[in-house]
């Protein structure tokens, strides 16, 4: 692929024998990449018609994944610039996207009737009063448009031009929208054709969101620009199913796939559950394992477990990216083995070089590949000055592939993304052998069940509960290595007796829970908080001392438990969500009136629930709805309702 913008890249794969397919559930719908084409320039009369321009905003925000990609495209052939977000059924999803619609100059909402309803609510709940107005008239329904006969007239970007906005699943408080150029998107495309020695007869299939760089340019742009057909999974699909996602591979007899760690270990959890005799894997190629911290001990489980089905150790390619640098930083070398090395856990400090070892109290560290042709990388010191191989630095980038910065703060003090020519990634790594190493992050971010969450959001949530206050409460991450699952740890400043901070650990793992659907792992009451001499919180000095052990005494059990009830007590409907819970909580003890947040429940939880669910009564529940009614008897009120008036 030698192209300068998307749009050419289209208009030159414009053939009736090459396809998306789009898989919902057990529905299955394709087009032809010509079909697709049109269909954009059918929506984009629509836009022009409710009167967007060239250079206009319109924020995507859609599950409906047909819907999404026309829009994209319609974006694409009309100089409309697309901003990606993900539909939120959490109060801090719904916020994030009036944050971004603040943000744009002069945007407009392309959205379905669900998730329309959603922000409604969110804006009705927060009083939006003038600012939900203004956005409901600059909504465009997918719904409502159903005629793509009238073809709009295409429009011809420069290289420079942008193409779309990145908004990164991290922070929600203070979102930055990563600028992308047909430019950057074009190159690193390029690029990833040819690490993957990606054909036009390749197939890949996605579950990962197109709101996600993976998802949108790994696997839709960089399939389509190539000739590929490609199959785009509903991630709820993937989510309420995961060895769906296996099964439409061998089905299809798919090439290319991909999933982040979380993925790998859903799918294991599942499969282990209900084994899936018929399973041939054997054309799969590549099956990319990015976008979080890759599990050396994840990797080989997935590989172990399905290598009786023909899925080839070299097929498993952990690769690095990040939206900064449009999505691929590096990818492995073909037709071999993954590789990882073991090193000294205290080997790994800033500036430090690794000591390798074989040694039980040692880590195991995946390679992510080594660097695409445009991409270069570098390992520095915490002064910017170069590393020698071998040795833990910051890992930053340079490339054509490199946003230039964040949209309305390009090329303004203090906002610019790069330094010198170099982005610093806030990735910690080294470079052994031409391949590189992730050790860590200086970022303040974790990643959970695919979504990052940004410390100082989760801190902010923290200090909406009583007892809390902004610069007394600490959030940090801690992983397990052996899952590579990473958790949320919140420690608050108490001067109090232990037993009276229940209430106040409770308080904050239901709220960050119903805001963000993240399980918080612990509160744990401290009696100071470190900081350095400037006033910047030490957060590694406490995650070190929790590493250590030095809170075991203090770590507060986070359920709260009510009085016990009789059972006779429950009614016929919370007996039966009980039961139906009961199979997904693990034993762990639900009561009428826990808060599912309290008991240790994530979003991921809930829609394994809310599946449960559904074959009971089919139809009667939606997922958010699990985060409007989060105790039993509030759902089974909720669904004695729905079940009288239906």
């Amino acid at each position: 692929m030698n192209l300068p913008t998307l749009t050419e890249g289209l208009e030159a794969v414009c053939r009736e024998d090459r396809r998306v397919f789009y898989i919902n559930g057990t529905d299955e719908k394709s087009i032809t990449f010509n079909e697709l084409y049109e269909r954009a320039l059918g929506l984009l009369s629509h836009f022009f018609d409710r009167g967007l321009k060239r250079g206009d905003e319109l924020i995507i925000s859609t599950n409906n994944n047909l819907a999404f990609v026309d829009a994209f495209w319609a974006c694409q052939l009309g100089g409309v610039i697309p901003v990606p977000i993900a539909p939120g059924i959490s109060e801090q999803q719904c916020d994030k996207l009036f944050r971004i619609y603040r943000l744009l100059r002069n945007p407009f909402v392309y959205t379905d009737h669900q998730s329309g309803a959603r922000l409604r609510a969110f804006a009705d709940q927060v009083d939006a009063g003038p600012e939900y107005k203004e956005l409901k008239n600059r909504t465009i329904l997918v719904e409502n448009i159903t005629d793509l006969s009238r073809l709009a007239t295409p429009w011809r970007p420069d290289t420079e031009d942008i193409s779309f906005i990145q908004f990164s699943s991290g922070s929600t408080s203070d979102p930055k929208g990563i600028v992308l150029t047909h430019r950057n998107l074009t190159i690193n495309i390029a690029d990833i054709h040819v690490s993957t020695q990606l054909q036009d007869n390749d197939l890949s299939l996605s579950w990962m969101p197109l709101t996600h760089d993976m998802g949108l340019i790994g696997f839709h742009l960089a399939m389509l620009l190539c000739g590929t057909s490609h199959y785009i999974m509903a991630t709820d699909t993937f989510i309420r199913r995961p060895t769906s996602w296996l099964q439409i591979a061998s089905q299809q007899k798919t090439t290319l796939l991909c999933s982040p760690n979380f993925g790998y270990r859903l799918f294991l959890k599942a499969f282990a559950r209900w084994k899936i005799e018929e399973l041939d894997l054997s054309h799969v190629r590549l099956i990319f394992n990015g976008a979080e911290p890759v599990s050396a001990s994840v990797c080989e489980e997935f590989v172990s477990t399905l290598e009786p089905y023909g899925l080839k150790r070299s097929a498993m390619a952990p690769v690095y990216g990040l939206a900064e640098a449009t999505v691929a930083v590096s990818f492995p070398p073909l037709d071999n083995n993954y590789q990882s090395i073991r090193v000294k856990r205290d080997s790994l400090g800033l500036g430090d070089p690794i000591v390798e070892s074989s040694v039980e109290n040692s880590v195991e560290i995946v390679a992510v590949g080594e660097p695409v042709k445009h991409c270069a990388v570098r390992i520095t010191d915490s002064e910017g000055s170069l590393l020698p191989d071998g040795h833990v630095g910051r890992i930053e980038v340079s490339g054509p592939n490199v946003t230039q910065g964040y949209y309305g703060q390009v090329g303004s003090d203090g906002n610019v993304v790069t330094t010198n020519g170099w982005l610093d990634t806030g990735d910690l790594g080294f470079i052994k052998c031409g391949l590189i190493y992730i050790t860590g992050r200086v970022k303040d971010v974790m990643f959970i069940n695919g979504q990052n969450f940004y410390a100082h959001d989760l801190e902010n949530i923290a200090c909406e509960c009583p007892g809390v206050e902004a610069g007394r409460v600490v959030v940090c991450g801690e992983t397990d290595e052996k899952t590579g699952m990473e958790s949320i740890i919140v420690f608050v400043l108490h001067y109090g007796e232990t037993d009276e901070f229940q209430s106040i650990a409770s308080d904050v793992r239901r709220s960050i829970g119903q805001k963000t659907g993240a399980e918080v792992k612990h509160v744990i009451p401290v009696d100071h908080i470190p900081k350095t001499t400037s006033g910047k919180v030490q957060r590694f000095a406490l995650q070190s001392a929790y590493a250590k052990g030095e809170f075991a005494d203090l770590l507060v059990e986070q359920d709260a438990q009510p009085p016990a009830e009789d059972a006779q007590n429950y009614s016929e409907m919370e007996d039966t969500l009980l039961d139906i819970c009961a199979a997904s909580l693990d034993g762990v003890k639900l009561e009428r009136h826990d808060n599912f947040f309290e008991i240790g429940m994530n979003s991921l939880k809930l829609v394994e629930i809310h599946e449960l669910i559904d074959q009971c009564f089919p139809d009667q529940l939606e997922v958010s709805d699990l985060f409007d009614h989060p105790t039993l008897a509030q759902l089974a009120a909720f669904l004695e309702t729905k079940q009288s008036t239906s």
